[in-house]
This record gives C-alpha cells, sequence and structure tokens, in this order.
C-alpha cells in the first residue's frame, strides 16, 4: 500500500519548478494555469525570486500547491500512473492539504490556487506582524510539548501547532508566550528550542479571523468526493465525506497538524510506502515515526520517471 504526501509550508524554494517545467510541457501548463487564476505571474516568481517575496504566505501557499501538483500531473498524465490504483490515501500538511485534495479531484487546480491566495492573506492579516510567533521544540514529544506551552502561556495563547514527529513539535501563539517558552523549553527537557521565520502564528486560536474568512470562502465552493480517501490534519483520520472535508478545512486553520498520529495511522492500515511530491521535507518525518517505511519523494522529472516505471 502506497500513500501520496503533499508538503506545507517552508517547502519553497527560488528556482523551483523551473526544471521540471522546461522537461514536462505538463508541468508547464500546471503553471500557466495557476498564474491565469491568479492574474499574477507566479511561476516567474518562484523561478526567479525574489525570495522575500516568494516566502510571503498569500505567495508560498499557492506556489508549493502548484510545484506539487504539477510533479503529480507529470506522474499521472506523462507518466500514466492511476492514482486511484496506486494510491490507497493521500494527506498533506497544513496547506498541503489542499494539494492532496485537488490531486484527488475534490478541488480543480484554478479553484486550488484561488482557496489558497486567500488562505494565505487571511492568515496574514489574522494577526499583526511582530504579535504572534512560532516556534519548533526539538526532542520533545507532544505531551512535553503540552507542558511546555501550557507553562509559558501566562493567559495568553501558547499552544501546540504542529505535531510533526516524535522528536519535533511546534508551538504558536502570541509573541511573548512564545519567548517565554523558548527559554524555558531546556530546562523543562526539550533538547533546543528554535524561534521560526514565519510572519504570523499558524494553527492556533489568534488565526480564527482566518478561519471565518475560510468558512466563507469555501461555503462557495464545491466540493466533490475524493479519489481515495484523505487522511485529514485535525483528526488523523481518513475522510472522503465533502460537507466533513469542508468543515475539516476550516478546523484546519486554527487547530493543531496531527502529522504524527496521520503517518502512524497510514501505517496501521498498511500502507508501506510514502511518496511525497515537489519537496524532501515530510520523508524525514515519516522516518522517524516508521523508521521501516520505504520513503520516496519527487522533486525531477528523473524521480518521476523512475516511480512511474517502477509503478507501471
Amino acid at each position: 500500500m502506497r500513500a501520496f504526501l503533499f508538503p506545507g509550508q517552508g517547502s519553497q524554494a527560488v528556482g523551483m519548478g523551473a526544471a521540471l517545467a522546461d522537461a514536462s510541457r505538463t508541468a508547464r501548463d500546471i503553471f500557466d494555469e495557476v498564474d491565469e487564476a491568479l492574474g499574477q505571474n507566479l511561476f516567474r516568481l518562484m523561478r526567479d525570486g525574489p525570495e522575500d517575496e516568494l516566502k510571503l504566505t498569500e505567495n508560498a501557499q499557492p506556489a508549493i500547491m502548484a510545484h506539487s501538483i504539477a510533479v503529480f500531473r507529470a506522474l499521472t498524465q506523462d507518466g500514466g500512473v492511476d492514482m486511484a490504483k496506486a494510491a490507497s490515501f493521500v494527506a498533506g500538511h497544513s496547506l498541503g492539504e489542499y494539494s492532496a485534495l485537488c490531486a484527488a479531484g475534490s478541488f480543480d487546480l484554478a479553484t486550488t490556487a484561488k482557496l489558497l491566495k486567500l488562505r494565505g492573506q487571511a492568515m496574514q492579516q489574522a494577526v499583526p506582524v511582530g504579535q504572534g510567533a512560532m516556534a519548533a521544540l526539538l526532542g520533545a514529544d507532544l505531551a512535553l510539548a503540552q507542558k511546555i506551552a501550557d507553562a509559558a502561556a501566562q493567559d495568553e495563547v501558547c499552544t501546540v501547532a504542529n505535531d510533526n514527529d516524535p522528536s519535533q513539535v511546534v508551538i504558536s501563539g502570541a509573541k511573548a508566550a512564545i519567548d517565554r517558552a523558548i527559554a524555558i523549553a531546556k530546562d523543562m527537557g526539550a533538547k533546543r528550542a528554535v524561534p521560526l521565520p514565519v510572519s504570523a502564528p499558524f494553527h492556533c486560536p489568534l488565526m480564527q479571523p482566518a478561519a471565518e474568512a475560510m468558512r466563507d470562502a469555501l461555503s462557495y465552493v464545491v466540493v466533490q468526493q475524493p479519489a481515495v480517501p484523505l487522511v485529514a490534519n485535525v483528526t488523523a483520520e481518513p475522510v472522503t465525506d465533502p460537507d466533513t472535508i469542508r468543515d475539516q478545512l476550516v478546523d484546519q486553520v486554527t487547530g493543531m497538524v496531527r502529522w504524527r498520529e496521520s503517518v502512524a495511522n497510514m501505517g496501521s492500515a498498511g500502507v508501506e510506502e510514502f511518496v511525497e511530491l515537489g519537496g524532501k521535507v515530510l520523508g524525514p518525518m515519516v522516518k522517524r515515526i516508521l523508521p521501516d517505511a520505504r520513503v520516496t519523494s519527487l522533486l525531477t522529472i528523473d524521480d518521476i520517471e523512475a516511480l512511474a516505471k517502477e509503478i507501471a
């Protein structure tokens, strides 16, 4: 059994997709379609930078999705891989959940791009710059991370945002509370606490205005049943019902990304191979969760052709 995984924010880099677009007309068409949907030359920004503009949340989110879907379409259209037969589940980390749903046919590409542009803008606008922060707690599991967050909160928001793997948990909230958490983390048992270079405190209650914006936007969108089940961030369980998917995408904005549990649950269901499309971020997490799992990362046309040949 195999699962297709789609990376989240932080996997963007100047030059992303350039070589793939040169090698695959199918990939190039994806980038052109996203540009047209958004009314901006996003692919030029992906290819040439500048980095500061690419990493803005409203640009990074649709860019990462476009890259993942370009890889996916090169695999399925050029490589002749039938996703419904090749994969038992799809899953994505935060914004990657939208990429996963696009790949599985729940959203068309233009709709996905527009939703992620709006999501990025809404998340950026939810909290004034400088008032929120995030930090990665290394060498900490979920229970320890929650204790550190609780101790640092002091009546401010400070909560677990991403339970990534057994040794890496990300916390999010008010900047002063995150600063306190960083200061006490080592004494409480974490190896290290690293502030993250993000522009807003994602996946915490401070994102409620962004959740409401997404609730409104998603109310106008038709969600199709995915070709294969999505393992949802907020529950770590498979879902196929369109209305449930819509509700969980709203909950996801303020809720914890339960990535460790998601991967563990797919492993328990029999998944032995995890294929990351458009990044090399999730693969190392998977190996820390399921050391015996096979992990494949698809970035280049050679990666794509090798997997297509193997599956076919």
